[in-house]
């Protein structure tokens, strides 16, 4: 072969290949326009409905408005000094961090139930299953009612129960500002077990029966597999049940505003976050200063959130 058709054939499969490598460099733009039309409204749906009020309640945080929301007017950070220079803001942080953290020992309890209910050979699972996730299902503030029947100082089954076990004068829990917060949290912990049943089950069922029998062979317990098998193996689904559970307990309202009614003597003493936003921009009609406790929430939540991704990394353990 002569060196001038040697030439020509690397001429030619430069070019084929300089051709190539065009037609290649189109494709992926021209797919690219793809996926910005079908994540896109989706974005433009985060951006409406997410992003945009954070955004307005910042600028709201700012300003000073009558009781209509209207005539604003700026006023810096007045709103966030006049709150946290308001005792108000301790007891409501006090208040919510007691709430998250009596909510969240409800995790271990659901561990357990889990654990029990997906014994091997143990019938009826699914009926278990329902029975523990049915008061997720209910309207809280439904349900609240109820709790707040058997709370009664006076007539309430728990107050029953306890004079039957020898209790002679047991607390009004809803009225007494020591235990109401403690009552609204029981029954934080009582809802929250269902959803968490039903998360660690689904983990359980997941973890290799191999690991189980291998452990058995080696002659550990029922209770060393729970700890060295099945917890560890759980520890994904208890770290999101806790990044839930924790955003979920710094949202308390609902509960607390149908069992520790306004007028109750333990109202201003079990105040959370958000009703202390309520109260400010709602009851008090200073869009202001609500805004800025709804500020104080969401930097508490992200925080708090920022701090257990961080720590995860210690103690889960991902298969």
């Amino acid at each position: 072969m002569t060196s001038a058709s040697i030439v020509v054939e690397e001429t030619g499969g430069g070019a084929h290949r300089s051709r190539e490598g065009r037609r290649r460099g189109r494709g992926p733009s021209r797919a690219g326009a793809w996926p910005v039309l079908f994540i896109g409204p989706l974005m433009l749906g985060v951006a409406v409905f997410y992003y945009w009020p954070i955004v307005t309640n910042l600028i709201v945080s700012l300003q000073k408005t009558n009781a209509f929301g209207g005539g604003a007017k700026f006023v810096g950070l007045d709103n966030y000094v006049e709150l946290f220079t308001s005792a108000d803001l301790g007891s409501a942080i006090r208040n919510t961090l007691i709430y998250t953290v009596l909510v969240l020992l409800g995790i271990p309890l659901s561990v357990g139930i889990a654990a029990m209910i997906e014994l091997p050979g143990l019938r009826m699972k699914s009926l278990y299953r329902t029975m523990y996730f049915m008061p997720y299902l209910a309207m809280p503030m439904a349900v609240a009612q109820v709790w707040k029947i058997v709370f009664n100082g006076d007539f309430g089954l728990l107050n029953q129960l306890l004079r039957s076990l020898g209790v002679s004068s047991p607390p009004y829990w809803l009225t007494t500002p020591g235990w109401a917060l403690i009552a609204v949290a029981l029954f934080g912990m009582w809802a929250s077990v269902g959803f968490n049943v039903i998360i660690l089950s689904s983990g359980i069922k997941a973890i290799p029966r191999e690991l189980y029998e291998a452990a058995s062979i080696d002659g550990a317990s029922g209770v060393r597999q729970f700890f060295s098998i099945t917890v560890p193996l759980l520890s994904p689904q208890i770290f999101f049940l806790t990044i839930m559970t924790t955003i979920g307990g710094f949202q308390l309202f609902d509960a607390l505003f149908a069992m520790v009614s306004h007028g109750n003597p333990a109202e201003p003493h079990t105040r959370s976050l958000v009703s202390l936003f309520y109260r400010n921009a709602f009851v008090n009609s200073d869009q202001g200063a609500g805004a800025a406790v709804a500020v104080v929430i969401f930097g508490f939540v992200a925080v708090v959130t920022l701090i257990q991704f961080i720590g995860q990394k210690r103690w889960v353990h991902y298969a």
